[in-house]
């Protein structure tokens, strides 16, 4: 194979791991417009945690492929579980669509039948998404060589683009969530998703992708994960962490969009637009993330993980506590196709607490662990699950005591992420 032929399927196989990239941010963060679809289907019966059971899915699925995927990762090579892992998207995606074409009349209980069959498809979807953690990373580290670490950076840039554009698609297009709206009525983008997915499988199948050489390396650990204080709290904080990503968007845009009880309706926006609006919303949300990651890679050299950490996780418990409070207040500003009360943008500033704490918490959890930082990986992995779990708690408190109080999940999260780095850091066995 000439230089020039090597150089072009390099370029194909980062350009195919980018729009992966892209649809693990697309395909997760499309759950909480989906979810407000649902919330409004006979048989749901307006329930907030019931509406939040498509990211609970996705995010559940991690309890049980995180671990699992390493060891596939280890057995099979990088290319096959790649493969494996497009393969369950497409019909995880595709599934979500099915959904939508099955009969209203037909249901388990009182429960429409129909939201069983979108809720395994989010399932599936989230063995995808898992798979797809454990796989591109890596992968752009062997093909860009020295440029590895740049690359995931610009992947990850890109993830944002997308985590940003799938509220704000799917709320352009459904306008206003009422008993009328159907997953049909966005079974274009799923079909768009599903594609992006199959297109992707074709190009890696054909791809000359090998497995990074490993390298070994002395045991210089100091310490077992769990024997570990510091690594087990900051594990624990991984926990809560996907809690706040997965529930301060989610709780918001549920909470905007509600045809009953929208503060943007007090506020003189156009009822139709509600979805419009708090999917833009959620937008600005992820599009925070984003900055926020700009931000972290550009002053990461001069700030300590620890300050970062006590930085964001300070800011994320006043920008809660401020958005639960001036929630009563009767005014807004103009955003986008609508207005939005003042608290709203409070929440949305959550988004630039949380760009970074992924990678500072890891950071201080696996300090000194030597060799037993994988062991600690693979933790941090079932961790994810916290996306799928406090979300489903803090809707439920929303369904019991309003969407304002149900905001009291993210600020003790915020502020247990605040005491960790404020005094648990420390190794300490």
């Amino acid at each position: 194979m000439s230089t020039t032929e090597k150089k072009s399927g390099s370029f194909i196989a980062i350009a195919t791991m980018f729009a992966l990239y892209g649809m693990v941010g697309f395909v997760t963060f499309m759950a909480a417009p989906v979810g407000a679809i649902w919330k409004e289907q006979p048989g749901i019966a307006g329930s907030n945690m019931l509406a939040t059971m498509g990211v609970t899915m996705n995010f559940m699925a991690y309890l049980f492929m995180g671990i699992p995927s390493g060891m596939l990762l280890s057995k099979i090579g990088y290319k096959k579980t790649s493969l494996a892992a497009i393969a369950a998207g497409c019909i995880g995606v595709l599934i979500q669509t099915a959904s939508g074409y099955v009969p209203g009349s037909l249901t388990i209980g009182t429960l429409p039948t129909a939201w069983f069959v979108y809720l395994l498809g989010a399932f599936i979807s989230g063995f995808s998404m898992c798979m797809l953690n454990t796989v591109i990373c890596p992968m752009l580290n062997t093909l860009g060589g020295a440029r590895g670490n740049q690359l995931n950076l610009a992947g990850g840039t890109f993830q944002s683009i997308c985590t940003t554009l799938a509220p704000i698609l799917l709320g352009g297009i459904v306008g206003a969530v009422t008993a009328e709206t159907k997953i049909t009525d966005i079974s274009g983008v799923l079909f768009t998703a599903a594609a992006v997915f199959a297109i992707a499988f074709i190009i890696i199948s054909f791809l000359p992708i090998k497995d990074p050489e490993q390298v070994a390396t002395a045991d210089t650990g100091d310490g077992l994960p769990l024997t570990s204080r510091h690594c087990l709290m900051g594990i624990f904080g991984i926990f809560l962490y996907m809690g706040i990503e997965a529930g301060v968007g989610t709780g918001m845009n549920l909470w905007l969009s509600d045809a009953n009880s929208s503060p943007l309706l007090a506020l003189g926006n156009d009822p139709t637009k509600l979805a419009a609006i708090a999917g833009s919303a959620f937008g600005a949300f992820c599009f925070l993330m984003l900055v926020g990651r700009f931000i972290g890679s550009a002053i990461g050299g001069k700030v300590t993980p620890r300050m970062l950490l006590l930085a964001t996780a300070g800011l994320g418990v006043v920008f809660v506590a401020l958005g639960m409070a001036l929630s009563k207040v009767g005014c807004g500003i103009p955003f986008g196709v609508g207005t939005l009360p003042i608290s709203a943008f409070f929440f949305i500033a959550c988004g630039l607490c949380a760009s970074v704490m992924w990678a500072t918490i890891f950071n201080l959890s696996v300090d000194g662990l030597g060799k037993n930082t994988e062991k600690a990986s693979g933790l941090f992995m079932e961790m994810v699950i916290g996306g799928a779990l406090l979300p489903l708690v803090q809707n439920f408190i929303a369904d019991k005591a309003g969407f304002v109080v149900s905001f009291i999940v993210p600020l003790l999260c915020f502020a247990y992420l605040f005491v960790y780095a404020l005094a648990f850091t420390r190794k300490v066995k």
